[in-house]
């Protein structure tokens, strides 16, 4: 039975990985799933407060870093307000088109269609659009680094 657990906590943890590019599937959720998993079915003492109290903070600090870096760089590049959301509305609908390509493709397509439609230019458009571009990529990377502290930080906790 432990090799399930095992399969499944792994299966888990893949997926939230899954999740930091496919914004249905709720990727840290995922993460501390598998961390329950272990906790409750196979030992219940290896975890410890401390790493209970870390990785509720990481996964604060994760929902502020992926929040931060969009707005940061729409914004640094141009961006109005419209089209941060405007990337949320194309990640949502871009979510059940094809996916990954359209959930890269029309965040930032929104975006430059909601920049032409705020009257500024097609160099503007494109700038707010390349804002968004990398508003996505560091969010990603952000979410992959801390996903990895925390699973890293499970493995050394339930090895010592």
């Amino acid at each position: 039975m432990i090799y399930l657990y095992w399969t499944l906590i792994i299966i888990l943890f893949i997926l939230s990985f899954i999740g930091v590019f496919v914004p249905i599937i709720p990727a840290v959720l995922l993460l501390w799933g598998g961390f329950l998993l272990y906790h409750f079915m196979i030992d219940t003492e290896s975890l410890s407060v401390i790493f209970w109290v870390t990785s509720l903070v990481l996964t604060g600090v994760l929902f502020i870093a992926d929040f931060w870096t969009n707005r940061y760089y729409v914004k640094k590049y141009g961006g109005s307000k419209k089209s941060e959301w405007g990337a949320i509305v194309g990640i949502i609908i871009g979510t059940f088109l094809f996916p990954p390509f359209s959930i890269i493709i029309l965040p930032l397509l929104f975006v430059f269609l909601v920049e032409l439609t705020e009257r500024k230019t097609v160099k503007e458009a494109t700038l707010a659009m390349y804002g968004a571009f990398l508003g996505f990529l560091s969010g990603v990377f952000a979410k992959v680094f801390i996903q990895l502290m925390m699973i890293i930080f499970f493995i050394i906790q339930i090895i010592f």
